[in-house]
């Protein structure tokens, strides 16, 4: 089954500035090493990057890509104005041209756009496997973001509701490829 690995909203304004989320270097790292095994794979990589006209402008210094971040020439990118990084965007066109079944998600911000990107991949009938180490979130009154990444690998991954598999596994384990 083809797999598209789906990096969401790792911007600056969003992981390089401070505060950053929780553990965003390491969650970083691990993206990089995804990516770079996916590219490896022959599995496609898209950049999906949110904006609006508040703090997150399209090709504003806090719009572009987190510095850290390894991105190469034949990635895609993505812009979004939604937490749904399918809603009035051209991601699930791609995702059918390259005849991708599955997706691999990471990225910020695991109870925003990650979730609302998870689940409706799923809707739309594609299998996916969130990167359990490879999402984050700031801490909040409520949560830390430690606490909300793992309420999250938890509960989506419970959801059977859609027809299709949704998986919570270590990046490092993630099988990609065909």
């Amino acid at each position: 089954m083809k797999t598209a690995v789906l990096v969401i909203d790792v911007q600056r304004g969003l992981c390089d500035d401070p505060p950053r989320p929780h553990e965003a270097g390491e969650v970083i790292e691990r993206i990089n090493a995804l990516t770079v095994r996916a590219r490896a794979a022959g599995a496609p990589v898209a950049f999906v990057q949110h904006e609006n006209a508040v703090d997150l402008e399209f090709d504003s210094e806090r719009w572009q890509l987190a510095d850290a971040l390894q991105v190469d020439a034949a990635d895609t990118r993505i812009r979004k104005t939604t937490p749904d990084s399918f809603l009035r965007t051209p991601l699930e066109a791609w995702l059918m041209g390259q005849g991708v079944r599955r997706v691999v998600v990471c990225g910020y911000s695991s109870e925003f756009c990650v979730d609302t990107t998870v689940r409706r991949a799923a809707a739309l009938g594609y299998e996916v496997v969130l990167a359990a180490d490879a999402h984050t979130s700031h801490d909040k009154p409520h949560a830390t973001g430690a606490f909300i990444r793992a309420h999250h690998n938890a509960t989506l991954s419970d959801i059977t509701s859609f027809g299709v598999r949704i998986s919570a596994v270590d990046s490092a384990k993630i099988a990609l490829g065909d």
